[in-house]
């Protein structure tokens, strides 16, 4: 699988469903440049059981991706009514109504595999004939990506392994942190923690005061 990080984002214009309701033909990240950072993840599909409980998840604590400057972007291999369709749906009916951050739909498996997070590959048979090997949807892909478009952090779960909401907020409060103080952020670090100065003698003090 291959490491985006310190790399820029894949670019790409799909069609996606905006505001819970609206279909756009060309969204892109590119819309974000110089003005938000991006959580952009992958999900494997509408109308399955992990995937509404991480976009209601990250529904619920949107406003917090906002006091950072980060939008929330989703994105799976469904069509944009399919993505529709899930989210006019009562959630008491498996659906996801009330979600507002964009989902970008990837039928052509195109994004996917640009992120290098598709559960299969196409090859030819003997025949000569294009087929996939695998499974034609995304696993659950995860990237932080800056307002200068770098990628930053990036985690890939398996489909049965649903991701933490919370964790994806720290590491971009880690993001900001470094960018602010010039300090990294040592091992389970949260805000309001120290940092440590990136010398020698940073480390040395932080691991003595342990």
């Amino acid at each position: 699988m291959a490491v985006l990080v310190g790399k820029t984002a894949p670019v790409f214009k799909a069609k996606a469903v905006v505001d819970g309701s609206k279909i756009v033909n060309n969204f892109s990240l590119d819309d974000f440049a110089g003005k938000k950072n991006v959580i952009f993840f992958f999900y494997p599909a509408d109308f399955t059981f992990v995937c509404p409980t991480e976009i209601i998840a990250f529904q619920e604590k949107i406003g917090e991706f906002e006091k950072r400057d980060t939008a929330v972007v989703g994105v799976s291999v469904d069509s944009e009514f399919s993505h529709w369709k899930w989210l006019q749906t009562p959630r008491n009916e498996g659906g996801i109504k009330g979600v507002t951050f964009p989902l970008v739909a990837d039928p052509t498996l195109t994004i996917s595999k640009s992120y290098d997070v598709l559960a299969g590959d196409f090859d030819y048979d003997d025949e000569g004939e294009l087929i996939f090997n695998g499974n034609p949807q995304a696993y659950r892909g995860l990237f932080l990506i800056d307002k200068a478009g770098i990628v930053r952090h990036q985690v890939v779960n398996d489909m049965p392994l649903g991701r933490n909401i919370d964790e994806a907020l720290r590491v971009i409060d880690a993001l900001i942190f470094f960018q602010e103080n010039g300090e990294v952020c040592p091992a389970n670090w949260h805000k309001g923690d120290k940092g440590v100065p990136p010398t020698q003698e940073g480390i040395s003090s932080y691991l003595a005061g342990k």
